[in-house]
């Protein structure tokens, strides 16, 4: 990466706005804004952090461009640590190419995908866990998975982790003590105790990671098939709980070809919903290979709804769905109980465990919608825990971290137990520092960082 270099990229999302923003970092941020910046009222020195009301022109023709608001931060109290300049303009595509160009001409270049907050981490201003709590603060699907990345973003999990690691550090300070002077006469915790304090760390660390499934759920959502044979009404019952139209309901069978994606929200949880076809003895080559990739589907998901049609008796379609997802979580619905009830409810009871309670709904008029939303969340939070934890872990490369440093604490413990050499034990203790510093960034490489700033926006 090239830090003494000044970059810039539009900030905002592409389309037509109200309001565009472009953004530098480096060293001629504010040599950029002095040259294509010229006030309404005369300005002999940017305020730092001060909005400043102007116009932006051409260099090489001085026609105006846009009227503007630029505010200057000064390094090292600004966003990447450095010198930024933020050019607030309308929010045309139009305009914001033809600003951002000026500013290339005038002394930066174009910023690579999340180089802003990758100066940011290099300079210290953030460490890489609250790194990552920016990017899922932007791509947050409902408001507990905002809230958790703004718990992150605000360093708790930084500070959890700096305290699991002085405990790590007090114990390798102990044994290396032992091990640089055998001789001496130094008084060192027994070998109990000083394997107990290892034990309380790793008690910690599986504490903590005990909440990545929860804190999962929140982040990336739940993801939920709904099927059944033809004409059930599972494309019915999917418009009805996206609250729009978005598949197509007819009689004919065979009517929804292709998966129909769509999120929703249940009690803070995303759960994204997906139509499939309906499975039934395919009539041709095509409909044979749309109904295999449903039970793909259906076998990647976290959520099976199973409908039937309750105005008609079971058929061995529905049995063999039933049969099929036993073993998986299961919501299954009865259909149509605005039509007289001809499924027969106790033949139904003979293939199905115990907790596979049958719900009655409507999907045409919407009766049983909210008992079956119910269902499905007490469904997806019975894995979780009831406590609520202070501090919740979202990624998996944190969970790959956490686990690591936990089974090297669990070897170091059995070394000092065990009476092998402390200088094992040591060795442990030390990888299991390493180990734990990659959570925020202390010890981690090059590749590492370069996977996860690619998947930042350009101007972020």
């Amino acid at each position: 990466m090239r830090l003494k270099d000044t970059i810039a990229a539009i900030s905002t999302p592409l389309g037509v706005g109200g309001i565009g923003i472009i953004r530098t970092s480096g060293p001629k941020s504010e040599e950029i804004g002095q040259l294509l910046f010229k006030p309404r009222k005369k300005v002999d020195h940017f305020k730092n952090h001060h909005l400043y009301h102007g116009d932006i022109v051409s260099l090489q023709t001085g026609t105006v461009l846009d009227e503007v608001l630029i505010t200057i931060m000064r390094k090292p109290h600004s966003y990447t640590g450095e010198d930024i300049l933020e050019i607030n303009c309308h929010g045309g595509p139009v305009i914001l190419q033809a600003i951002l160009s000026e500013v290339i001409k005038s002394g930066a270049r174009a910023a690579d995908p999340g180089e802003f907050t990758r100066r940011a981490f290099l300079n210290n201003r953030l460490d890489l866990s609250q790194v990552e709590a920016i990017s899922d603060m932007i791509m947050a699907k409902s408001r507990k998975g905002l809230d958790l990345a703004i718990s992150h973003l605000k360093g708790n999990l930084s500070k959890k982790v700096h305290t699991l690691r002085s405990s790590i550090i007090d114990v390798l300070a102990i044994l290396e003590t032992s091990i640089d002077f055998p001789e001496e006469d130094i008084e060192i915790l027994p070998i109990s105790e000083l394997g107990g304090k290892i034990q309380v760390t790793i008690d910690d660390l599986r504490k903590l990671l005990s909440t990545y499934y929860e804190g999962k759920i929140y982040r990336d959502g739940i993801t939920a098939v709904i099927t059944g044979r033809s004409n059930v009404g599972k494309s019915s019952l999917s418009n009805k709980l996206l609250g729009e139209k978005r598949s197509i309901v007819t009689s004919t069978p065979g009517t929804t070809r292709d998966f129909i994606e769509e999120v929703i929200n249940i009690k803070g949880i995303p759960l994204r919903l997906t139509d499939t076809a309906g499975i039934r003895d395919a009539e041709n080559i095509i409909e044979k290979e749309g109904i295999e990739l449903v039970w793909q589907k259906i076998s990647s998901a976290d959520i099976v709804i199973i409908v039937l049609d309750g105005s008609e008796k079971l058929i061995s379609e529905d049995l063999e769905i039933i049969k099929k997802n036993r073993n998986r979580n299961c919501v299954l619905v009865i259909n149509k109980s605005d039509l007289p009830h001809v499924l027969n409810v106790r033949e139904l009871d003979n293939i199905l465990h115990s907790a596979m309670r049958p719900l009655w709904i409507s999907a045409k008029y919407g009766d049983g919608l909210p008992a079956l939303k119910e269902h499905i969340h007490s469904l997806i939070i019975s894995n979780t825990d009831d406590r609520q934890s202070e501090i919740i872990i979202t990624n998996l490369r944190h969970k790959t971290a956490l686990e690591k440093t936990a089974g090297l604490l669990s070897k170091a413990r059995e070394n000092i137990l065990e009476g092998i050499s402390p200088e094992l034990a040591a060795f442990d203790l030390r990888e299991s520092l390493e180990s734990l510093g990659e959570i925020a960034g202390e010890t981690i490489n090059e590749e590492v960082l370069d996977r996860i700033f690619s998947t930042f926006c350009i101007g972020k």
